[in-house]
């Protein structure tokens, strides 16, 4: 059984969903994620100037800004789409879901974490940010296959439809 697999939790719609359905992979991503990120971390304590950036310019900063803001929005907006639609047993397909196939993790693996890390004067958001990504690439397609299962030609089209698919 799946972590999570068999734990349900109360929606906002009053119906139980399974965990493992809010989740998707997850569970999975950070266990490839975190080690990768405590590694870097020890790194990074040994050595801060080793993953320095200098981000004094105004320019870095606002374009930091920017993406940190463009990325929390879409994490923001993909959570409460996730929260919202998948206990409904729906397939989400419109917001950040229509850009890419998966807003969450792409949002906070290439934007929010590197912007985070940029603003604090480090590269360790997007050594962090890109190892999420990674890992959400790894393990997108066994989610993909799942959610081809269960919403069938409904998922074909979406998968069609997304704007960009290989992000």
């Amino acid at each position: 059984m799946m972590p999570g697999s068999g734990v349900t939790v109360p929606s906002a719609t009053g119906r139980r969903v399974s965990l493992k359905a809010l989740i998707g992979s997850g569970d999975r991503i950070a266990l490839f994620t975190v080690p990768i990120a405590l590694v870097v971390l020890g790194l990074w304590a040994m050595d801060q100037s080793r993953f320095a950036v200098d981000a004094s310019a105004p320019l870095v900063r606002a374009i930091a800004l920017v993406v940190l803001a463009v990325g929390l929005v879409g994490w923001a907006w993909s959570v409460v789409l996730i929260l919202t639609v998948v206990p409904k047993g729906e397939l989400i397909t419109s917001g950040p879901f229509a850009v890419v196939k998966h807003p969450l993790y792409t949002s906070v693996g290439l934007l929010v974490l590197p912007a985070i890390g940029i603003l604090l004067g480090t590269w360790l958001g997007i050594v962090i940010g890109v190892a999420l990504y990674v890992g959400a690439r790894l393990f997108a397609p066994a989610e993909e296959h799942e959610l081809q299962g269960r919403f069938g030609a409904l998922w074909d089209a979406y998968e069609h439809r997304v704007l960009l698919p290989w992000l």
